[in-house]
């Protein structure tokens, strides 16, 4: 919904719902500006038995503190059927965020994901949303965490929470966090005691460096690691770290099926690197973005030659932005003649 939608307007949709509130499952709100006072009608709302709602979304709403302590009531309701709730892009803040822990370490709170993208939030927040969470672990299986600034502080708590056993997150994004080496670090030494549950990883636009690099794939060769989407694009990776990667890709353990490597200086020497774990019959990649990492028709001959052995995973590639020529378009071309190939999207 996006249609400029006022406290009023909310007025009046919470009043239909609450004659009839039992078949809406999902309410999009985003762009639109409820208010305090319809938050507080929409909250209020949420506490109804008959009402059940699972997936509420507010994103960039103009939220402030007093929504978040009305929302913070109805997490904490046993009435409440929330699963989902976006409140991404409104500048919640580290004191909003407080307000909002509130509810979420209540036992009532069943909310399994939740979306805090662009809330200004920073490892104070952090700070309170991890003891929440330490109170309510076993419920949350997505956090969005884009486009914040937890620091050092708030990475080094999120990681403690990630060695709880008893919090079985599935989904972590941390895009444009600007999370360090030590940061990286700390969380993948906290993912390695815990390993079985996260299946989708985002350190996109931080700076893992070469021991985080390394550091990542040795937990990818791990039994017990279940990561299936691993996103690190603009990571200031070099050629070198592309070794590493290939071996986490050839290793029989990896559960991995997408990649992003996107925006990363890798060029065709780092492609080649890549292409020793891509063509192992233990690679079973089935997406790979290498979005503007400088490739020419020299990496794409490397790449080609790589799926030439290992043709049957991969599904979708994605070299938008980089320079192949000619000669790296024609190789390409070929492939696709290849009815081992099973590739269902390509982006030049």
């Amino acid at each position: 919904m996006n249609s400029s939608l006022t406290g009023e307007d909310c007025t009046a949709l919470v009043s239909a719902l609450k004659l009839n509130p039992s078949h809406l499952r999902e309410l999009n709100l985003s762009h639109n500006n409820p208010g305090d006072s319809g938050v507080k009608l929409l909250s209020d709302l949420l506490t109804d038995p008959h009402f059940n709602l699972e997936n509420l979304q507010l994103w960039d709403c103009n939220l402030s503190e007093k929504s978040c302590t009305a929302l913070a009531s109805a997490l904490s309701s046993n009435s409440s059927s929330l699963r989902e709730l976006d409140l991404g892009k409104n500048e919640l803040q580290d004191s909003g965020v407080k307000l909002l822990s509130a509810g979420l370490k209540s036992s009532h709170c069943k909310l399994q994901k939740l979306e805090l993208m662009g809330c200004s939030i920073t490892g104070e927040g952090c700070a309170a949303l991890v003891s929440a969470l330490k109170l309510n672990p076993s419920h949350l299986r997505e956090l969005y965490l884009n486009h914040n600034k937890p620091g050092y502080s708030g990475v080094k708590l999120l990681s403690d929470l990630l060695k709880d056993p008893h919090f079985k997150l599935e989904n972590l994004q941390l895009e444009y966090c600007s999370i360090t080496e030590e940061g990286c670090a700390a969380l993948l030494s906290a993912l390695k005691l815990n390993p079985s549950y996260l299946r989708e990883l985002n350190l996109s636009n931080s700076k893992p460096g070469d021991s985080g690099v390394k550091l990542l794939s040795d937990l990818l060769k791990d039994p017990h690691f279940k990561l299936e989407k691993l996103k690190l694009w603009r990571c200031d990776l070099l050629d070198n770290n592309c070794a590493t990667l290939a071996s986490a890709l050839s290793s029989n353990s990896s559960s991995l099926r997408e990649l992003n490597l996107g925006f990363n200086k890798l060029q065709d020497s780092g492609v080649k690197l890549l292409c020793a774990g891509l063509k192992s019959s233990h690679c079973k990649l089935q997406e790979l973005e290498l979005v503007s990492c400088r490739i020419t028709g020299e990496g794409c001959a490397a790449l080609v030659s790589a799926l030439k052995l290992n043709p049957s995973h991969l599904r979708e590639l994605d070299l938008n932005f980089n320079n192949p020529g000619d000669s790296g378009v024609k190789l390409l071309s070929d492939l696709l003649k290849d009815p081992h190939f099973k590739l269902e999207k390509l982006k030049i």
